[in-house]
């Protein structure tokens, strides 16, 4: 069984935003592959057809192609009936590449307020630089490293191997 919004959105985002590629994946999910120039409106847009809850943004490190593939997750919140309508069971999936080379994207959280956390967590553990967030600060990690620790060119063995071995064992420990 289709879902009818699930198909009338397709066709609504493939009539307003030509250069863009839309396909179903699922029966209740939209995969939408945006360029730089039009993933601020389509999300505008979006949230205007009342996908308003942005579930999630996440990156996958395309490191061979020397790009970062920026995810954003929206869905539609439940209305005040309190029943699920085929389009709140509709998840859009939306996705931008980005230059893996000082990597910088323009922040969305003046059209997602609860977006500042996830691009803070992006720019600490990728090194995106979400311009115009002002709130980059560090969310997770305690200290700074020269390759952000879920690059996957971060050298995770050398990262243990640095850290580990400069704890005292037990024995080194209790001599002193």
């Amino acid at each position: 069984m289709k879902n009818e919004n699930l198909i009338f959105l397709k066709e609504r985002l493939e009539e307003r935003f030509k250069e863009m590629q839309v396909s179903v994946l699922q029966t209740n999910q939209l995969l939408v592959s945006a360029g730089k120039e039009q993933i601020m409106s389509a999300l505008i847009f979006l949230k205007g057809e009342g996908y308003g809850h942005l579930a999630l943004i996440s990156c996958v490190d395309w490191i061979e192609k020397r790009e970062f593939e920026i995810v954003y997750i929206l869905s539609a919140y439940m209305g005040n009936d309190n029943k699920y309508t085929d389009k709140e069971k509709i998840n859009v999936i939306l996705k931008v590449r980005i230059s893996r080379d000082k990597p910088k994207f323009p922040t969305i959280t003046h059209i997602f307020k609860n977006a500042g956390h996830y691009e803070r967590e992006l720019h600490e553990l990728f090194g995106i630089n979400f311009e115009g967030n002002l709130e980059l600060s560090p969310l997770f990690l305690t200290s700074e490293y020269r390759i952000p620790p879920f690059r996957k060119d971060f050298d995770t063995r050398k990262y243990v191997e640095d850290f580990f071995d400069k704890i005292p064992s037990i024995e080194e420990h209790q001599s002193t």
